[in-house]
């Protein structure tokens, strides 16, 4: 009998099924409030090990991320949120901060060992650094919200909170900087909202 992990690349289908379609798109939707299912904390390596092997510019890895798993962790996140933001973040059993290394270029030889010299180019020009950080990392928490959905979590990506007091909360002495919330857990159904409309492929695209 043949092993599956063995099954070359070629024989195996390139496009997912309608099912796995909509628990990653169709179906998603962004969770408001949560139930008090917890995560498995396994889920979130879980989570992890998908949402790595997306792709990044020069393979640059730029994102960093906390989870705040404890009422205490999330407690130092809440002097920093919006108002509408504070019962979201206490009803999620884990709550995410998407943020980026703003000095990701130092890992670049490690990670990109084909042409470490690229390093120089961010090193000599702070806003080039500073512009692929934030794409790079904002692609990535992007592939992490597709992979939590892949391993069972509900998500809600937020922004709403003052992005220098967490840097200072939980970055301080790094060179880390916030991007977005994300919380993590089992959406609560009945506390979601209404699907919003989304724009048809004419209205936003052109084939040229």
């Amino acid at each position: 009998m043949t092993d599956p992990a063995e099954t070359s690349v070629a024989s195996v289908s390139r496009t997912l099924d309608t099912a796995s379609r909509n628990l990653l798109f169709c179906k998603a939707r962004t969770a408001n409030l949560f139930t008090d299912k917890p995560v498995d904390p396994a889920l979130l390596r879980e989570l992890y090990e998908l949402m790595r092997w997306g792709p990044t510019s020069m393979n640059s890895s730029p994102v960093r991320i906390s989870f705040l798993t404890s009422p205490e962790a999330k407690e130092r996140l809440i002097p920093s949120l919006f108002d509408g933001n504070i019962e979201r973040v206490k009803s999620a059993p884990v709550v995410a901060i998407i943020g980026q290394d703003m000095e990701f270029f130092e890992y670049l030889p490690t990670l990109f060992p084909h042409a470490p010299e690229n390093k120089k180019i961010f090193e000599r020009n702070e806003i080039a650094a500073e512009v692929n950080a934030f794409r790079n990392a904002t692609l990535q928490g992007a592939y992490f919200i597709v992979a939590a959905r892949a391993v069972g979590l509900d998500c809600g990506p937020m922004s709403g909170f003052d992005n220098a007091g967490v840097d200072k909360e939980f970055f301080g002495g790094t060179h880390v900087k916030s991007n977005f919330l994300c919380s993590l857990g089992y959406a609560d159904k009945e506390k979601s909202y209404p699907r919003g409309p989304r724009f048809e492929f004419e209205e936003v695209c052109q084939v040229l």
